[in-house]
């Protein structure tokens, strides 16, 4: 019964996964990181213009030097811990890679890096498949 049930469950959870797009050429799959930069320190804007372009050049740059694209952006959040919704400018780094494990290490290393930094509770991070050309 306990294998019929594994198997079931492992037959429902598959329909879940998705299948990578398929690209007309010269489109080639890639992935694309959202990661999303808060910059509050406590109340205040803490991280300035200047302090997140150090933080690009020492941590972003070095790990994806193909390039990627920053806006600037406005987010809120609900905190775990007190309840409120919270509201602060933000900095949104879009990259396209082609997928690795060492490019998924990299993005990991980037927002514990930012968190360590400027004392953040989190970076926000997507990854999902795309269709890419240059």
């Amino acid at each position: 019964m306990r294998c019929l049930f594994g198997l079931l469950a492992v037959i429902m959870l598959s329909g879940c996964a998705s299948l990578p797009p398929a690209c007309m050429p010269p489109a080639q799959v890639m992935a694309t990181a959202e990661m999303y930069f808060g910059r509050n320190i406590g109340n205040r804007v803490g991280v300035s213009d200047a302090a997140f372009a150090d933080f690009t050049a020492r941590e972003i740059t070095p790990r994806f030097p193909q390039g990627f694209t920053i806006v600037d952006a406005r987010g809120q959040w609900r905190g775990a811990d007190h309840g409120r919704v919270v509201r602060e400018p933000s900095k949104v780094v879009l990259v396209t890679f082609t997928d690795s494990a060492e490019a998924r290490a990299n993005l990991g290393a980037i927002a514990e890096a930012y968190k360590r930094t400027f004392r953040q509770e989190s970076v926000l991070t997507t990854v999902r498949a795309s269709c890419a050309t240059f």
